[in-house]
């Protein structure tokens, strides 16, 4: 009986008309004008770097990217994404589970804490870090009497890219777990599953595709930060300058075609993010449709 009535508010929800109450001329226009803003601030701009990055023929191009320097960012971007997204990814689940499966004293404070790099600028974060680690600041001597280099060196950066990315993995899955309620887990511990063979049997497989929705995002960002990590790393050329800051300084040497050349790579980056999102994205919303499909059942 209970499914006959489910499947009758389906059908008379399908059925339903859509209503539009907009004349045509009115949606068009705003068509257009949305068509027109996606050209000139997203369109153009890739077209253009694509086409600077390629005016003087695909051998500068390509001896942009081999030049040492350039090699040399590359290879600390990914350094410092492949540090920072994993450890955004271990504190994102931690974080995310706590929030959604239990109830605690602080929680809002953690909740207020995980948006914080959101109301943050990343200027403002890297100059924090300088604060506290520079030769200056409040650890500054303890740091340089142990010869410990933080500030201008690699983990510094790291630790303002992991402030600047850690919101995003576990805003995906905070509620995306909270949709999906405790029931499974519940079900899991009374049939004699572990807390760890709960997690990764019942939870993990659950959240897969919100887990790699926001490691998408948090990989995106961390590879292409600016403002925070270009207060921490010192502009030090071949060592501690990633994609964008490499980018920066082509550019301000007026060495145009290997700017645009390094900037293509970020351009690439963000496309193939884009379509991975949007993959991921659907396969989020299947996957909560399905469980609320199943929970009307």
């Amino acid at each position: 009986m209970a499914g006959a009535t489910t499947l009758s508010v389906h059908s008379r929800r399908r059925a339903k008309p859509r209503v539009i109450t907009e004349p045509a001329w009115l949606r068009r226009t705003l068509i257009l004008i949305a068509l027109a803003f996606l050209g000139l601030f997203l369109v153009l701009p890739l077209v253009a770097v694509f086409s600077q990055a390629l005016e003087k023929g695909i051998g500068v191009y390509f001896a942009a990217i081999r030049e040492p320097d350039a090699l040399a960012a590359i290879r600390l971007t990914l350094l410092i994404a492949a540090i920072a997204v994993p450890l955004n990814v271990a504190f994102g689940l931690a974080a995310a589970w706590a929030i959604a499966k239990f109830s605690f004293p602080g929680k809002n404070l953690l909740i207020t804490l995980i948006d914080l790099p959101f109301s943050v600028s990343p200027v403002i974060s890297g100059l924090i870090f300088v604060l506290l680690f520079g030769l200056q600041g409040w650890l500054g001597p303890f740091l340089r009497e142990h010869d410990i280099k933080i500030i201008f060196a690699l983990p510094g950066m790291v630790l303002a890219t992991l402030f600047v990315t850690f919101p995003f993995v576990a805003r995906e899955l905070i509620p995306l777990m909270q949709e999906q309620g405790s029931e499974e887990e519940e079900a899991a511990l009374v049939l004699g599953s572990s807390g760890l063979q709960t997690f990764w049997r019942v939870t993990l497989p659950n959240i897969k595709w919100g887990l790699l929705y926001g490691v998408i995002l948090c990989n995106a960002r961390a590879m292409g930060e600016f403002g925070a990590v270009s207060v921490v790393s010192g502009h030090i050329r071949g060592r501690t300058n990633t994609m964008p800051l490499h980018v920066e300084i082509l550019y301000n040497e007026y060495n145009f075609a290997a700017a645009f050349a390094v900037a293509s790579l970020l351009a690439l980056l963000a496309l193939a993010t884009l379509a991975l999102k949007k993959i991921a994205e659907g396969r989020v919303h299947g996957e909560l449709a399905g469980d609320t499909d199943s929970t009307a059942a």
